[in-house]
């Protein structure tokens, strides 16, 4: 009998979201085909697009005819990787022969021939990226070696520019000059026979490396004439194979200094820049890479990720530092995108691996190939080879010929067929465009495959037109703009980005939108001036941004204030707003969009005040930025974060708020007190299922009564609270808060009992209650599930109350002698908090707002609650301050258009 194979285990298919699937794929521009030779490298310029081979060949291709112009000869091993160097004009090859090629993309003639260090004991050379800033070309090695070779040598820049032979007695500096010997040396692992055969090692096992030979042109098929041979027929396989007379300007060599050794513990198959260089990134600029930011990474068949730390100068000799290795755990890592700083690994058995450089989490996985909805392709080879990215969208090719198009929110956008083999190469570039389309800022994208059925697809794609594209633009904030003069206007630009990340945290869809708008946030910051980071929380949570504006450097013992804040938000129903909620609109003098006072307004409104005051060496503190991603979410790893990276975050003197309204529409108000919250989950259920009630009614034990029944005891007929000493320790008031509620009441013209119920007395709430079943009216349901509220207030014990209410429902139902069961959870909770009103911070407050606005501001408290205002109170053992920044007319607004 033939055994059958076990059936994949199912991934989690919320791991990738298909809900934006679009059947339609890009239309196929043009194909090529390289004869009888897969297609394992591809580069292009704007001229041509260069097809490296199986054969050793380099294929240039014509993009305004798709003609094949010429072909490159010399190399004797695959051509495993093209590299195009647009400053320098430059093409690189790296081959399976040991060997580095470097061509002139004007006249496609050889300049140079670099060999790694050890030559041929590095093996195939399977990657390689050219840093335009730093001259330098870095390549990853079949013996586990990250080498770099840099170009900047006046030696070698003069022989490129006059077509002159470069001296061998050394005069190069260190790793320019020629090899000592011509001959080929015999590798201990390639060339070798086995040990018991006592043999030599045979160096004819692979072919030597030799010379480059010109460039073969031909016109469609046929080769035509040229001056130094007669190409009247097809020219013969040894000059395929490069033993053609001209020689490169130069024959170059790794020096040992400029070798990482071990590396990884696999071959390094793959490499990106950081930031990306590439054509059709959104993050080609190298602004930054004087901060430190030019980084490399690094794939292997060891499962892991790298990421090294270019040298900032321009020393061929400084190593690249390796800062951290991602363990992708799914085989070997086969191709790397980047965009951001956000690193795309492609992996063995079609997994993706997506990782945030900032925090070093892992961000998601992408499951491109389901194995388990393809019975075809369990036995089939179905890794990801390659992977090119266009603005947001990252296209993903796959071994069973496939490609894919992921949005930057990594949804899958669409699919199609690409090849009938397997897709071993990809580029995005663009395709030349007529004079009218330039003028009108036309241009045309294609993505261009290859695989092993010796085609080259070439697909004509279109970026998205998505809200990344807008706000991942940073221009006209801070930079050499005069921040004292056009502060109110950098306030509104940045807050337009901000309102335009759709960053919900509670929605699963919107997950990629709150990391891209933390990683929005913290370059924000940078150019208004702060030192600033991303700290991760968690796996599943959100990462804090962490920012500095360091005060006047004259002022000794600054005073450090921590202002929190958040970058979430909640949700935004499409009915009942009058203009997109994620597009800031001005109307009447006010703006409008989500998050536009809780709490992205504030958040700005604070850091541009920063950069003002800095701008005119006037910031007489250090201001400590602390931004979640969580709180409308819960918080979640807030806490743990905050301990984790306290020293990071420093001592903090004083902590300012802004996360609510003023109770009026004129008067100015700081709010100094917040009311705790419990919330509770009930469920009460029986083994069976749901039953009818035409049926079943009468003869079961129904949840649904116990359900109400137990509600019912949380309190007693004037509506208090009936929980046992809930009310024991609630602060009594005071004839000061007494008096303060009159003078709010006259204001508000709301009763001042009014304003106590909802800000100082405690309070419970039934949210909601949930039935399994289909909820008709003949269904009893087997399941019922209710979620409830405390609000609780100085000097209630939280810990206390959210066991006493536990207890108080078990004791209940217990008393029913009910067959169903119970369930009671606490899901979330948060300390309420009092402000010190005869601080000297809040005083200063008073102060401050006084003068601003003329008015003494009202001192008010608010019911909600915000969980990490008492918790950061305690931790940095220092008073909080709440600073309302929205108008009464904002929570109108707030309220009408909560989900």
């Amino acid at each position: 009998m033939v055994s059958q194979p076990t059936s994949p285990v199912v991934p989690d298919p919320s791991l990738s979201r298909r809900s934006q699937y679009d059947d339609r794929h890009p239309q196929l521009f043009h194909s090529l085909h390289q004869e009888h030779s897969s297609v394992l490298s591809l580069a292009a310029d704007a001229e041509n697009i260069y097809t490296g081979s199986q054969d050793g060949q380099i294929s240039v291709w014509d993009k305004a005819t798709f003609k094949l112009k010429t072909v490159l000869g010399g190399h004797t091993g695959s051509v495993l990787a093209l590299e195009y160097a647009a400053d320098r004009h430059w093409l690189f090859s790296a081959s399976g022969d040991s060997t580095i090629r470097v061509w002139s993309t004007r006249n496609h003639a050889p300049l140079y021939l670099l060999h790694p260090h050890l030559e041929t004991d590095s093996g195939d050379l399977f990657s390689l990226v050219w840093c335009p800033l730093l001259q330098t070309v870095y390549f990853g090695c079949q013996n586990t070696s990250l080498q770099w070779f840099s170009f900047s040598s006046p030696a070698l820049e003069h022989s490129a520019s006059f077509g002159i032979s470069l001296p061998s007695d050394g005069s190069i500096r260190s790793g320019t000059s020629t090899p000592t010997s011509s001959s080929r040396k015999a590798h201990k692992f390639f060339d070798s026979y086995p040990q018991y055969t006592r043999r030599p090692a045979d160096l004819n096992a692979r072919n030597p490396t030799c010379a480059s030979c010109l460039p073969i042109s031909v016109s469609g098929s046929l080769p035509v004439s040229s001056s130094s041979r007669d190409f009247s027929t097809p020219p013969p396989d040894s000059c395929l194979k490069g033993d053609l007379v001209k020689p490169p300007l130069a024959v170059l060599q790794v020096p040992s200094e400029c070798v990482v050794f071990s590396a990884h513990y696999g071959y390094v198959y793959c490499m990106a820049l950081l930031p990306s260089n590439r054509e059709g990134s959104d993050d080609q600029s190298f602004d930054d890479v004087s901060n430190g930011n030019l980084q490399l990474v690094t794939g292997s068949g060891d499962s892991t990720v790298k990421l090294w730390q270019l040298p900032s100068g321009r020393r061929q000799d400084d190593a690249p530092q390796l800062l951290h290795t991602f363990d992708c755990g799914a085989g070997a890592v086969l191709a790397l995108a980047v965009r951001g700083d956000t690193v795309f690994a492609g992996c063995q058995d079609g997994l993706v691996k997506v990782w945030d450089l900032e925090t070093r989490t892992l961000v998601r996985t992408l499951l491109v190939v389901e194995l388990w909805a393809c019975p075809r392709l369990l036995f089939q080879n179905v890794d990801i080879l390659s992977m090119s990215i266009l603005h947001s969208d990252l296209y993903v090719c796959s071994a069973n010929g496939d490609v894919q198009r992921w949005s930057a929110s990594f949804d899958l956008l669409g699919s199609w067929r690409a090849h009938e083999g397997i897709i071993l190469s990809s580029i995005i570039t663009r395709l030349p465009v007529s004079d009218d389309a330039q003028a009108d800022g036309g241009e045309k994208f294609t993505l261009v495959t290859g695989g092993n059925d010796d085609m080259i697809k070439i697909w004509e794609v279109v970026p998205s037109r998505t809200r990344h594209n807008s706000f991942s633009e940073l221009s006209g904030i801070g930079g050499t703009t005069d921040i004292s003069k056009s502060i109110n206007d950098i306030l509104v630009y940045a807050l337009t980005k901000f309102v335009a990340i759709p960053s919900v945290s509670n929605a699963l869809a919107h997950k990629e939108d709150c990391r891209q708008a933390a990683i929005w946030l913290r370059k924000c910051f940078t150019q208004l001036g702060a030192e600033a980071s991303l700290l991760p929380t968690g796996e599943t949570t959100n990462p804090l941004v962490l920012a500095t504006f360091h005060g006047t450097r004259t002022s000794p013992n600054r005073p450090r204030i921590l202002f929190y804040g958040h970058y979430d938000v909640i949700s935004a129903r499409p009915n009942g707003w009058t203009s997109d909620p994620f597009t800031l609109t001005g109307r009447n003098g006010y703006l409008y969009g989500r998050g536009a006072t809780d709490n992205k307004g504030p958040i700005m409104a604070v850091a541009c005040a920063a950069a003002d005051l800095l701008a005119r060496r006037a910031l007489g503190v250090d201001l400590v930025m602390l931004i979640e991603g969580e709180e409308e979410a819960g918080s979640g790893g807030f806490a743990a974060a905050v301990k984790r990276y306290k020293d990071a975050i420093g001592p903090i003197d004083s902590i300012l708020v802004s996360n609510s309204t003023w109770i009026a529409e004129d008067t100015p108000c700081i709010t100094y007190g917040l009311r705790g919250v419990v919330h509770c989950n009930v469920e009460i259920s029986n083994d069976g299922p749901d039953l009818h009630s035409g049926v079943d009614g009468g003869a079961a034990r129904e949840p649904m009564l116990d359900m109400v029944k137990l509600l019912g005891t949380l309190t007693d007929d004037t509506n208090r609270i009936a929980i046992p000493n809930f009310y024991d320790w609630v602060r009594p008031l005071t004839e000061e808060e007494r008096q303060l509620y009159k003078v709010l009441s006259s204001v508000t013209q709301t009763p001042a009992s009014l304003l106590a119920k909802r800000w100082r007395e405690p309070s419970l709430t039934i949210h909601n209650v949930e039935v399994s079943g289909p909820r008709n009216s003949t269904v009893i349901p087997s399941t019922v599930k209710a979620h409830i509220s405390l609000r609780i207030v100085p000097d209630q014990n939280l810990e206390a109350i959210a066991a006493s209410l536990q207890e108080h429902l078990r004791n209940e139902f217990q008393r029913m002698t009910s067959p169903n069961k119970l369930s009671v959870t606490i899901d979330q909770t948060a300390d309420w908090w009092l402000g010190k009103l005869d601080d000297p911070w809040f005083h200063a407050l008073e102060n401050a707002v006084k003068d601003e606005w003329g008015v003494d501001p009202l001192r008010i408290r608010e019911g909600g609650s915000i969980p990490s205002v008492p918790y950061l109170e305690k931790e940095f053992s220092c008073h909080a301050l709440h600073l309302p920044l929205g108008q009464s007319t904002v929570r109108t607004i707030f309220l009408d258009n909560l989900t």
